[in-house]
């Protein structure tokens, strides 16, 4: 496992880590569907279990994976293998679960989920903690707050390093400048790449701030394993987010097919091959410090962790562009 660094700071994070928003299992904030098909406690210990022998180190939460569900699942984990969880560099964030504030990134909310979010995981501080989007209310109006709210935290212990995650980079642009993060996190897969590929906007904003990138779905959320077939669309429960995504839907999966075709035919067909080029494509981008796949399971634990050490050349990262855009 090769390990980069979060920014301009000491603290380096495995090249695949691994995402926890599965582990929150089905769920629903403001009456909108945001989890995932509910999961096996048993199952995700065993994943977590071969994510740290094979030197994972980062784990990835948030308060509103399961409503806090998803930091107290990371929690007994760890503790049912016998590790401590000071060991490892663990993420949470704030701002999708909104509590009974008026928004989410007020600076009293901020510190109530801060506080909350620490006993979930059972820890005294943080390692890296993120405002989970860029939206700060009517003109931005709350960021100077917030920004100020995540210092005193940092000052006070309770946060080791700050982040940001966004949806735009226009969001990006806005909070950068005024929080001053180390990491940075938002999508990034093969599919889609705009944020960290040579030359990007967000790739120029990062070198001037000393950013670095963490990418969640790097495997396109499974689409890029081949794994839907589109005689046979996936289906999904009430509360979990993919319901009434296009992108699961048949013609989609259909218009996929061909060019995962090409992936196998140069790199394998195994999931584990297409997984490897997945993320390693993502990782082989200006300023990422790793990639963090979601998993359910061992099997799917496995998986990301084919990755490791199957790096790609020049030429294989322009087939994979040809193959999927061209």
């Amino acid at each position: 496992m090769n390990y980069r660094p979060l920014g301009t700071s000491d603290v380096k994070v495995s090249e695949i880590s691994f995402g926890c928003w599965t582990m929150g299992g089905l769920n629903w904030v403001n009456g909108n569907a945001n989890g995932w098909a509910n999961v096996d406690e048993d199952e995700i210990t065993a994943g977590i279990k071969a994510a740290l022998d094979a030197g994972v180190n980062h784990f990835d939460n948030a308060d509103v994976y399961g409503n806090g569900r998803a930091e107290r699942m990371l929690a007994r984990v760890f503790d049912k293998l016998g590790v401590r969880s000071t060991d490892y560099v663990v993420a949470t964030k704030v701002g999708h679960f909104p509590g009974t504030a008026a928004h989410a990134y007020e600076p009293a909310h901020i510190r109530h989920q801060c506080e909350q979010s620490l006993l979930n995981l059972k820890r005294d501080h943080i390692d890296l903690y993120y405002f989970h989007h860029g939206d700060f209310g009517k003109d931005g109006a709350l960021l100077e707050d917030a920004a100020a709210t995540m210092d005193a935290l940092v000052q006070e212990g309770k946060v080791r390093l700050k982040g940001q995650s966004a949806y735009s980079f226009q969001d990006f642009a806005r909070a950068v400048p005024v929080v001053r993060p180390a990491a940075l996190q938002s999508w990034a897969h093969a599919l889609d790449d705009q944020f960290v590929r040579p030359g990007a906007p967000l790739v120029d904003l990062m070198e001037k701030h000393d950013c670095t990138f963490v990418a969640f779905s790097p495997l396109a959320q499974g689409r890029l394993l081949d794994k839907y077939d589109p005689t046979k669309p996936p289906t999904f429960e009430p509360g979990d987010h993919r319901q009434n995504s296009k992108a699961f839907e048949a013609e989609a999966i259909a218009a996929l097919k061909p060019k995962l075709e090409k992936l196998k035919a140069r790199f394998g067909a195994a999931t584990e091959d297409l997984s490897a080029v997945a993320q390693q494509y993502i990782l082989a981008q200006p300023r990422v410090a790793c990639v963090i796949p979601g998993f359910r399971n061992e099997r799917q634990a496995r998986c990301n962790l084919a990755a490791v050490g199957r790096e790609l050349s020049e030429q294989d990262l322009a087939f994979v562009r040809e193959a999927l855009h061209g």
